[in-house]
């Protein structure tokens, strides 16, 4: 699985978004006029009564842009022509965007005008439609007025599923077929050979490469091991895909399916030839696949690692290198913000007394194993090699998956004595929405809430008749990095002793031209080898001898494992405690954080399969492929192994609030990821809500604005800028330049350090100067304090490792630029903790060296100053250059969150907010 997903993956995607170029407006009112026959589906309204509903009208969400991610040919091309929407492709985006400037008079009454209401059921006022998909008697999918979310109401447990997976393609059936083509490596054959989709196949696949054997058994594994409940998982997700499948077959007969199959060349825009091909079983396990590796693969690295160690313990020597690396690592360090905060401990993948087994590479010796072979045409070109380039990059980079948080609150601290919570995942923005919004009732089920689109047999975040529930990417290690080693040539391996041939796994792709991809006909093999330690990721020698690393991860094989964790989620009769969620997730392999409320308890879980290693193993670095290193009792086949008990996992119930941000879930609980030091965005949510648990009388408006504070705050001002002022300030600043900017950071920090607008809608940021002036002088200040110390090899090593800066302008994490989520990685906490320790401050778990000016506060005070100075003298076209969407200097359109196209209709670009992209909030009025 990959290390660290693309900065751009999802973004290179080439789709009809990108069809202004070639379709003149002219052209699309002949084309329009000619697709305006009957395309839509009519439906009447009818009243949808509400199952059992704990909420009391006070459970909320919001998705944006809109529910409805299909749009027919002529809806396309009028998005693309005019502007125009199809209904509910954006009513959504509008009220998530207002909060930005709307939360400092939030009041309890005013919640759902920015946020959609979360009761289950319509009112018979607000019916929009009224369905029985496929003729069927048992199930009924009701739409509302303002959203248009499918309510899916069902008599029998298949017409429920069946109903389901209807209102999944409805509302995303080409954003479905392309995540499963990515999942199979195939999206340059299905979308067009466009560099972004070459890269973009070959990041996923390159750490996934299932064959069809592969994915098949997977489906089986899961279904034998899970009794009962595993045969209903295999009967759900038939009947969820036999719905998905009349949708293809009615819209293709009625000829409203999406209109990129026509764009892309499968279907005939005339006389109505091609196919949408059916989805199957399988298909569902290589779109899980790919969701498990953009947020639930935590681990990987090892390599990164060592060449960082190697780095650190040439520049220092062995003992003084190893401590400084271990300084910069943070695994357990005891300022960093925790979820569990009661001192409890949770021990996992820490630095063992004696490592064993270790197998650090030559230096130099590594190479990154080829992944593209036997190119032609455009496959083979400059652009492709450099989508080649950078998505191996990123799949073998350290794992830096974030996003999303939350904030629960215990009734002991409320107003109403019932929990608050406000929390979602940050899963990027696009258009259609990655998620889809639904509410299924029926046997065994009850649930609305939030899904992966392909995926939404389930509810997988969102709220049950007393309950809800949520989950944060948590990153704790379940990947290794293993060094076989070569016999006989480069593609056969020592395993126990004997000479292994590794398993070639190739798929061959070529593409050719299609309206919404021009580019010229190509082709490639993408082709991966395979040893029971998993796939072949570098070449490199240690001590000599040839190697190659390979990375295993436990959820390799076990894709389809977690849909018994969803299904217990979506049952009202199996959850009913904060006991029975946390048994419930406890199913689910991949790394989540897991928060639950009800009326009266709060909990939480970190979930995944944490294998057992082998004592002595460091699971930092990359280990011998030999038994004796080993996961305890791993058998290859299967891919299976002994994993740490539920109660070594952090955990808790009904602490006195709890807050994740892809922060350190517990004390002594390593994560795979750097960072999680003294300074981290999670100290943005606790700061606030501690300050109001320790007042009292929370209520869902306070807890809203908490975040929606948080979400517009910039990291580095709110918690390192006023130690670095107060070096500059040790003594009078004489410089004019230096203390013009200095006067500005401070006003800026007197207003709040917030990244937000004048007015609501002015595109124009108050106290842009100083925004301007951090955003320039961070990576300069990084380097000016610490490569004179730490050598411009250790620097940039570290660098890969953990990047120095992710403002929100900046192209970074899993969605590229313009995506919102921002200051997770980067040096905020080594630059606070060196500030802090030449100020002559306490410092716990300090860097091992001084850097700041060799510890000196005066010159220390020379490098800030004269930092700062080139910072102030940067113009706004500099230190925002411009891009496709903004010119240079638009601070506030280099920060602006866009909806990335993965289909033909486009949508605004909207104000910075840093908060996830699907949201709850909840408060439980009572309870079963």
């Amino acid at each position: 699985m990959p290390r660290r997903t693309s900065r751009t993956a999802l973004d290179r995607l080439r789709t009809p978004g990108r069809l202004t170029g070639f379709l003149k407006s002219a052209s699309i009112c002949v084309l329009i006029a000619g697709l305006l026959s009957p395309l839509a589906q009519t439906a009447s309204a009818a009243e949808a009564a509400a199952p059992n509903d704990y909420c009391g009208g006070q459970c909320s969400d919001i998705l944006p842009p809109g529910e409805n991610g299909n749009a027919t040919l002529a809806q396309v091309l009028l998005n693309q022509a005019f502007g125009t929407q199809p209904d509910h492709a954006e009513d959504q985006l509008g009220p998530y965007a207002n909060l930005a400037k709307g939360y400092p008079t939030l009041t309890n009454s005013t919640i759902n005008t920015f946020f959609n209401d979360a009761s289950f059921g319509v009112a018979s006022d607000q019916v929009a439609s009224t369905l029985s998909p496929a003729g069927r008697t048992d199930v009924t999918i009701v739409r509302d007025k303002k959203t248009g979310v499918p309510h899916i109401t069902g008599t029998t447990r298949y017409g429920t599923e069946f109903g389901a997976g209807y209102a999944a393609a409805q509302d995303r059936l080409w954003l479905m077929d392309v995540f499963r083509h990515v999942g199979r490596g195939q999206l340059t054959t299905f979308a067009g050979g466009a560099p972004s989709n070459q890269g973009l196949e070959q990041q996923f696949w390159r750490n996934a490469p299932y064959s069809e054997a592969d994915l098949q058994a997977q489906i089986d594994n899961a279904v034998a091991n899970n009794g009962a409940r595993g045969q209903q998982a295999l009967a759900d997700a038939n009947a969820y895909l036999a719905g998905i499948n009349s949708y293809i077959d009615t819209s293709d007969s009625g000829r409203y399916f999406p209109g990129e199959y026509v764009l892309t060349g499968h279907k005939d825009s005339i006389t109505n030839a091609g196919t949408i091909e059916h989805f199957k079983l399988t298909d569902l396990v290589a779109l899980a696949s790919v969701i498990g590796a953009l947020f639930g693969s935590g681990g990987g690295g090892e390599v990164n690692n060592a060449i960082s160690l190697m780095a650190a313990q040439e520049q220092y020597g062995v003992t003084k290198g190893t401590e400084v690396w271990e300084s910069f690592r943070e695994r357990n360090d005891p300022e960093a913000v925790l979820t569990v905060h009661n001192g409890e401990s949770f021990p996992y993948a820490a630095k063992p007394a004696n490592a064993q087994g270790e197998a650090l590479p030559d230096a130099g010796s590594v190479t990154t194993e080829p992944l593209v072979y036997d190119t032609s045409g455009t496959g083979a070109d400059q652009s492709a090699s450099a989508a080649s380039a950078t998505a191996t990059a990123n799949a073998l980079t350290s794992a830096k998956r974030g996003m999303s948080n939350a904030l629960v609150v215990s009734g002991k601290y409320t107003a109403s004595g019932h929990p608050v919570a406000v929390f979602g995942p940050q899963t990027g923005y696009f258009a259609p929405q990655l998620l889809m919004l639904q509410e299924i009732q029926g046997p065994g089920i009850s649930a609305r809430g939030a899904s992966f689109a392909g995926l939404s047999m389930y509810v997988e975040l969102g709220r049950g008749q007393d309950y809800a529930w949520s989950a944060t990417t948590s990153g704790q290690d379940i990947i290794d990095t293993y060094a076989v080693e070569l016999c006989q040539d480069d593609y056969h391996y020592l395993y126990h002793g004997t000479c292994t041939a590794m398993e070639k796994i190739e798929q061959k792709n070529s593409w050719a031209p299609t309206t919404a991809d021009s580019t010229a006909a190509g082709s490639y093999t993408m082709r991966v080898w395979r040893t029971k330690y998993g796939p072949v990721e570098y070449r490199a020698t240690v001590d000599g001898k040839k190697v190659a690393y390979t990375t295993l991860r436990s959820s390799y094989l076990h894709e389809a494992d977690s849909i018994i964790g969803f299904q217990m989620l979506n049952d009202p009769d199996y959850v009913k405690s904060p006991q029975t969620f946390q048994s419930a997730v406890q199913h689910i392999n991949y790394t989540f954080n897991w928060f639950y409320a009800d009326s009266t308890h709060t909990a939480y879980y970190n979930s995944g399969n944490n294998p057992v290693r082998a004592s002595g193993v460091d699971a930092e670095f990359p280990v011998w492929a030999q038994s004796a290193y080993e996961w305890k009792n791993w058998a290859p086949a299967t891919n299976t192994a002994d994993y740490t008990p539920a109660s070594a996992h952090p955990n808790s119930i009904d602490q006195d609030y709890y807050i994740s941000w892809n922060n350190k879930q517990a004390k002594d609980y390593a994560t795979a990821s750097w960072g999680d030091g003294s300074v981290h965005r999670g100290n943005l949510l606790e700061d606030r809500v501690k300050k109001l648990v320790a007042a009292g009388g929370v209520t869902r408006t306070a807890l809203v604005k908490a975040m929606a504070d948080a979400s517009l705050a910039d990291l580095r001002a709110e918690d390192v800028l006023p130690d670095l002022l107060k070096v500059i300030n040790s003594s009078t600043v004489t410089d004019s330049t230096a203390a013009a900017a200095v006067s500005k950071l401070q006003a800026w920090l007197t207003a709040g350090g917030k990244r937000t607008e004048t007015s609501a809608g002015s595109k124009k940021y108050a106290d842009a100067d100083a925004i301007r002036i951090l955003d320039a002088w961070w990576p300069l200040l990084a380097k000016g304090i610490f490569e004179p110390g730490l050598g411009t090899d250790l620097y940039t090593a570290l660098q890969a490792n953990l990047p120095v800066d992710e403002s929100p302008s900046a192209a970074h994490g899993p969605t590229g630029a313009h995506a919102g989520s921002s200051f997770q990685y980067g040096w905020w906490s080594y630059v606070d903790k060196d500030v802090r320790a030449v100020l002559g401050e306490s410092v716990q778990g300090p860097l091992a060296d001084k850097y700041c000016g060799g510890g000196s506060l005066t010159t220390c005070r020379d490098t800030l100053i004269s930092t700062l100075k080139t910072a102030a003298g940067k113009t706004a076209a500099q230190v925002y250059p411009g891009d496709t969407l903004c010119s240079a200097g638009d601070q506030w359109c280099a920060d602006s969150i866009v909806q990335r196209t993965l289909g033909g209709i486009k949508h605004y670009n909207i104000s910075w907010q840093n908060r996830p992209t699907f949201q709850q909030v909840v408060e439980f009025t009572s309870h079963r």
